[in-house]
C-alpha cells in the first residue's frame, strides 16, 4: 500500500502544474542541451554533455517524486480558528527549561513557507503535537531514549 501525503489544495496545485512543466517543456529543453553537447563530440571527454545528462537524471528523479506525491496525495483544508494542533497548521512551541519560542509548519516539505520550519507529521515530535492543544505539555522521544517536554504556545490556521 503507497503513502499518502497530506498536502494543501494549494500545494497540489503547485506541484501538478511542476509536474506538467516538466514533464513537457522541462524534457524538450534537456533533450536539446543533450543534442547541442554530443554535436560537440568525444561524449567521453564532453563536460557540457555529462552536465547535461545530470541534470536530465535530477530532473527525472524530481518527476517520478512528484509525479508519487501528486498520485497519494490526500487534501487537507487547515480549519480556520483551530484549537488543535493538525496537519497544515502553524505551531509555536516552547522547549522545557528554554525561553525561546520556535514555529512550525506541521505538513510535507513540499507546503514550506518563508520563514517557518516544517516538520513532518510522522517524525517524533509531530506525532506528539497532533491533537495538542495550546498551553498543553507533550512529550516526546529523541534519539538514544531521552525524554523531551515542549509546551505548545500558540496554533495558527
Amino acid at each position: 500500500m503507497a503513502q499518502t501525503y497530506q498536502l494543501s489544495q494549494e500545494a497540489f496545485d503547485r506541484l501538478s502544474a511542476e509536474y506538467d512543466d516538466l514533464t513537457s517543456r522541462g524534457r524538450i529543453e534537456i533533450a536539446k542541451k543533450i543534442e547541442t553537447a554530443r554535436e560537440l563530440g568525444d561524449l567521453s571527454e564532453n563536460g557540457d554533455y555529462h552536465a547535461a545528462k545530470e541534470e536530465q537524471g535530477k530532473m527525472e528523479g524530481r518527476i517520478v517524486h512528484i509525479g508519487a506525491l501528486i498520485e497519494n496525495a490526500e487534501i487537507v483544508e487547515a480549519a480556520d480558528g483551530t484549537d488543535e494542533v493538525a496537519a497544515g497548521c502553524i505551531v509555536s512551541i516552547r522547549y522545557e527549561g528554554d525561553d525561546d519560542v520556535e514555529k512550525f509548519l506541521i505538513g510535507s516539505i513540499e507546503e514550506r513557507r518563508e520563514g517557518v520550519t516544517v516538520m513532518s507529521p510522522g517524525s517524533p515530535l509531530g506525532q506528539a503535537l497532533i491533537g495538542a492543544k495550546v498551553d498543553e505539555t507533550v512529550s516526546f522521544s529523541v534519539q538514544g531514549g531521552a525524554e523531551v517536554n515542549v509546551t505548545v504556545v500558540s496554533i495558527e490556521a
